[in-house]
């Protein structure tokens, strides 16, 4: 059995490799923050919503239209969604418990006994997980999940719990344990099988009064430690094939339920985000995935600044279709880094098959994303900033591809500003020629202006709003670069009192969510 609800065709694997850059983009991007509220305090949902989200630009179109489908379904009956992971959850701490009661067993007899507790525990599992098929399956429209349920109704007849149940009271050999064997060499035994027990006659009086089947028997004395022994050795022999046969039997139907909880944590961890944004009001959409050059959305907010705060937070709307490189400018404390994490976010969230924090969103497949931030001093003072930076920037050269995806925040900012800007230019230029998509955030106005001034007609040029009063609107439009950041805003906020211009932590709502 196959739960088959991360892919079509194979199963999720939590162990994979993750991205050689995940640290950065962890931190670079808060992602702590987005798998701590799909988390909600239960590590395994962290884990998955880590491997998950970090993998996903491994996923193509399809996989992605794939999960958003199932993902549509959970958020529309998400009880259901959870009695399924409970099943199995249950299912997996009632096979420990059942370990635990036997751990250290060596013997056939202990572990068929186990298998057979197990099994037990199992089936009254998989008989509440047909029953929620039947009960529920109406209800989802998804192929991931239709197939799942159609699954459970082929596999889980009541003929196949009707076999389960005849075997295991078989197994317990309430009548004996009939076992041939043939002589060896050295007249040791060998060839041991264990037999089917005959039918028992249903008239107790023949069964008490009968004949007898052909046989003989011996009788142990209660001291005969040795015969015990011998006799129980004779058993395990008789008994091993089976024990190992049944063990494997419930190996297979753990594994079923351990990806049936590992599979459904990924979209019990997106219900669990979708609620608190949906509690504060804030907008969510599925993406729309592409392979041409596209970039537009509407209402694109920063989903981790959203989890840390009790406000809504500002959204901004943008249409770069067609752009590959879109240059970030305007006033400190503007929503720059902000707009720049919420881009990252939203692709990663898109790519591993989930809704994003947006009103709505397209974009182009990504198979790669990197993050180049400006980082504090090397406090061992081993490198200076500036080597610091370009030895990150060799590092992602060495990995990117035509199809990347690349956020600068404030790069090559460490040195000068004709030196930085030079740098940069030149980096941007030959990443251009590869057809990577770069966001640059930057104060480097030389840089900046240097680009507008191409007139590239793939590139587009935002500017964080500012009012006339200083105040800031933390949204960004269309418009080229200016020579300054209002960093005197700062300034007079700092040193003579005035208003400090609002962050986006306490930025109001305005226009349309």
């Amino acid at each position: 059995m196959k739960a088959f609800l991360m892919y079509r065709d194979r199963d999720f694997d939590l162990n994979r490799v993750l991205p050689w850059n995940e640290r950065a983009l962890t931190q670079d991007l808060e992602l702590d923050t987005l798998f701590g509220g799909m988390a909600r305090g239960d590590k395994f949902l962290f884990d998955v919503a880590k491997a998950a989200v970090l993998c996903g630009l491994e996923n193509d179109s399809e996989t992605i239209a794939y999960r958003q489908n199932i993902l549509w379904d959970c958020l529309r009956n998400p009880a259901v969604a959870r009695s399924i992971y409970d099943v199995a959850v249950a299912a997996i701490e009632g096979e420990k418990g059942s370990y635990w009661s036997f751990f250290g067993s060596k013997y056939p007899g202990g572990i068929l006994h186990r298998a057979i507790e197990a099994l037990q525990m199992f089936v009254t599992m998989l008989k509440k997980l047909k029953d929620i098929a039947d009960e529920h399956a109406g209800k989802f429209e998804s192929k991931g999940f239709q197939n799942f349920f159609a699954m459970l109704r082929r596999e889980l007849d009541p003929a196949y719990f009707a076999r389960i149940d005849e075997h295991l009271k078989e197994l317990k050999f309430r009548d004996g344990i009939l076992i041939s064997a043939e002589l060896g060499k050295g007249n040791k035994g060998a060839g041991y099988v264990l037999r089917k027990t005959p039918a028992q006659k249903r008239n107790l009086i023949d069964r008490v009064f009968g004949p007898k089947p052909p046989g003989y028997t011996f009788h142990l004395h209660p001291r005969d430690e040795s015969g015990a022994k011998a006799l129980s050795t004779l058993k395990d022999k008789g008994l091993n094939l089976a024990a190992n046969a049944l063990a494997q039997s419930g190996d297979h139907i753990l594994s079923f339920f351990n990806m049936l909880r590992t599979e459904l944590a990924f979209y019990l961890g997106c219900v669990n985000l979708q609620e608190q944004l949906s509690k504060k009001g804030e907008p969510t959409s599925f993406p729309a995935p592409s392979s041409e050059p596209m970039l537009a959305f509407a209402g694109l907010y920063d989903v981790c600044l959203s989890l840390k705060t009790a406000q809504r937070i500002v959204g901004n709307d943008i249409n770069a279709d067609g752009k590959e490189l879109v240059i970030i400018t305007g006033a400190n404390q503007g929503g720059k880094s902000t707009f720049l994490r919420s881009i990252g976010l939203a692709q990663m969230m898109m790519q591993a098959g989930m809704f994003v924090s947006a009103q709505s969103f397209q974009s182009e497949l990504c198979d790669r994303l990197f993050t180049h931030y400006k980082r504090e001093e090397d406090v061992t003072m081993r490198s200076g900033k500036f080597d610091e930076e370009l030895g990150r920037m060799s590092e992602i050269v060495d990995h990117v591809t035509p199809s990347s995806m690349i956020l600068f925040n404030e790069s090559f900012a460490a040195t000068n500003e004709r030196e930085g800007s030079e740098i940069a230019k030149q980096i941007v230029t030959a990443l251009l020629q590869r057809h990577v998509r770069i966001f640059f955030v930057t104060h480097l106005y030389e840089f900046a202006h240097g680009l507008c001034a191409m007139r590239m007609g793939n590139a587009i040029f935002l500017r964080a709003e500012r009012r006339p009063d200083g105040a800031r609107t933390f949204r960004l439009v269309e418009g080229e670069p200016l020579q300054t950041s209002y960093g005197k805003d700062l300034y007079d906020a700092i040193f003579t009192g005035r208003d400090r211009p609002r962050s986006e932590y306490t930025a109001p709502m305005r226009g349309r969510r």
